[in-house]
Parts: structure tokens; sequence; C-alpha cells
């Protein structure tokens, strides 16, 4: 990893005003709505990670907020969140970290957590560089859910370029401990008519359920590499896992001609 950390420097809101309300209040209870629509049961078995979708609010907002609502149910505090997704903006080598100290929503700073990033510098996946964050939405748009069920705790956003799943999950292995929690940023399927989307979507639902990482191609899910690593890694810890949502744009909002998948699950201690 090349690069320094600027703690006083803030990664702007990019995309606020577009995937979600640029205002404040409007963006509290958008959120609030959408988690008190979610029906998530408290179950047995300590949240330690999930994936959940990062469209516009609009059309993924009642599936990623399945995800935050049985996070909001469990009583274990984390002291950290690693928010990882794939790049869409810039094709980029690694898995690559921001040198700002914050990233800014509408509502305050979210803080990194900067020795965790220096910690994982030592591997020569992780590369720094600011570009890749500076536009993204994939991380972005799960931070207002982050903020309104957890409060200020620190994040390492991380952005997956061309890196192996193996890289991926060796990088969450360094980070996740017993009171961090790993959010995998994915929608599933892009553009496919709707019934061929809901076809595909659930074939990868199912991989994703086997822990299956070979399974999960890049036409599966935009965020394959990160989802891969991720099972790597899970399958490892003996953790479960629990599909809480599977639906398309054709279900929230938009036509059926073209949609796009999203799915959100749930992992537990075993």
């Amino acid at each position: 990893m090349t690069g320094t950390h600027r703690e006083q420097a803030v990664r702007r809101a990019a995309v606020a005003g577009q995937f979600y309300p640029a205002d404040p209040e409007k963006l509290r209870t958008r959120i609030g709505y959408l988690l008190a629509n979610s029906k998530v049961a408290s179950k047995a078995g300590r949240v330690r990670a999930f994936i959940a979708p990062h469209a516009g609010y609009v059309y993924s907002g009642p599936v990623t907020a399945q995800a935050f609502a049985a996070l909001r149910a469990e009583k274990h505090r984390f002291r950290r969140v690693v928010v990882i997704g794939p790049a869409h903006r810039m094709r980029v080598r690694g898995i690559v970290v921001p040198s700002v100290g914050a990233f800014a929503t509408p509502l305050g700073d979210v803080p990194l957590d900067i020795a965790a990033i220096q910690e994982i510098a030592v591997l020569p996946s992780v590369i720094g560089r600011d570009e890749p964050h500076a536009d993204e939405h994939a991380l972005e748009v799960m931070l207002p859910f982050l903020q309104a069920v957890l409060g200020p705790v620190p994040i390492v956003p991380l952005l997956v370029g061309s890196a192996t799943p193996q890289e991926v999950a060796e990088v969450l292995r360094r980070l996740w401990d017993d009171d961090t929690l790993i959010v995998v940023s994915s929608d599933l399927s892009h553009y496919l008519p709707y019934q061929e989307a809901r076809r595909r979507d659930l074939a990868t639902a199912e991989a994703i359920e086997r822990l299956d990482d070979t399974a999960i191609g890049f036409e599966d899910a935009c965020g394959a590499l990160p989802v891969r690593g991720l099972l790597i890694e899970a399958k490892r810890r003996g953790l479960s896992i629990e599909r809480l949502d599977l639906r398309n744009s054709g279900d929230t909002a938009g036509d059926r001609s073209q949609v796009v998948g999203y799915g959100a699950w749930v992992m537990r201690d075993g």
C-alpha cells in the first residue's frame, strides 16, 4: 500500500440527493420508515456479517433495510465495521483503501479506523488510492443505515478491483475479530427480464446459502469478489447464513423488462 492518511480530510457524500435524500431529516425519515417496515425477528446466534444491495433507496432500500433491521435486533455492539464492495467507477488493481479520516453523509461524518487500515497495509493486495472512492456509491449507500442503527462506529472502507476471492478472504481474516462486523455490498443480476432475473438470482441465492464461492460470477453479482471472499472466510469460521429477502427492481420500483436483482443475507455464529 502506498500513501499516508490525512486524518482531517473527509471524503464528500457523492450520491446524496441521487441514491438517497440529501436532506438530513428526510433521510432519517426514509430510513426509519424502511426499518419499521422490515419484519425481521431476533434469532439465536450473534450477527457477524451480512450481504445487502447498494442501489438507490427507492429500488433496493426495502431489501437493504432487512439486513439492518436484523442488526438493530442485535444486542452486541461493534467497535468497527468493515464495509466492502465492488469498484464501479474505475478499473483498479487490488483492494483499495482511502487516505482520508472520515466519510461524510447528510447525517454527519463517519470516522475511519485508521489503525485497522494500517494493519492491513502490509498485504500486497491492499492499495492506497482516493480516486476510486471519490464517486463510488457501493459503500456510501450503506453508511446512513449504519449511522441510524449503530451510531458513530468507525469503518474500514474497502473497494475491490482486480483481486482474487482468496485475497479478499485474507483481508477479512486480518480484520474480523469478535467486535468487528462485516458488511458486503452487492447487487445481483443486472438488466435481465423479470422472470429470467428471478431464476438467475435464485440460483445465486442458493449458492450463497451453500457457502459455495465457486458458483458465483460477475454476471450473477456485481460484488462477486467481495461475496466470494466472505463465503470463503465464513465457511472457515463455521458461520450459519440466513436469507432475509430476495427481490428485484421489478418488485420495488420500475418496469419488469430490465431489472436489477437484490438480496439480503445475515451470517451468525453457528
